[in-house]
């Protein structure tokens, strides 16, 4: 939708309200859009799910706490930024990302579950496929 000039300069959600205030209905049905795309004001992309703190494994547990002390860690590449090139966290600064290893039990290697923190607090996100999808983790629950 294009925004005519003048209500531009006072932003199109201060037409919005003005168009609702005074009762201009045209006005408020043309600036809502009639597509299932996602609010403006979303703070995490459709791709990142949730997930309660209980709900995560004991070792996913276990890299936060030492996320919260400041290490040590298990791996080298602990404490990293994480570039997000897949693009499913909300898009940030580079450096705003860093990825910690959650051990898996009986993997040769790190596996694929690793915690990825944002500069939020607490902004985590929990993933178990290696950065094919996400969980942000609920700190409440």
């Amino acid at each position: 939708m294009r925004i005519p000039p003048r209500i531009s300069s006072i932003g199109a959600a201060g037409a919005l309200a003005a168009a609702l205030l005074v009762g201009a209905p045209g006005l408020a049905q043309a600036a809502t859009p009639h597509t299932d795309a996602p609010a403006v004001t979303q703070v995490k992309p459709a791709e990142v799910g949730d997930i309660c703190l209980s709900d995560l494994p004991p070792e996913a547990n276990d890299t936060l706490e030492l996320i919260e002390k400041g290490g040590p860690y298990p791996y080298p590449q602990d404490g990293t930024v994480f570039q997000n090139r897949e693009g499913l966290l909300p898009d940030q600064d580079e450096g705003y990302y860093h990825e910690y290893t959650v051990e898996t039990p009986g993997s040769d290697d790190r596996g694929a579950r690793r915690i990825v923190t944002g500069e939020g607090d607490p902004e985590d996100y929990y993933t178990d496929d290696h950065y094919e999808s996400f969980d942000l983790v609920d700190h409440d629950c």
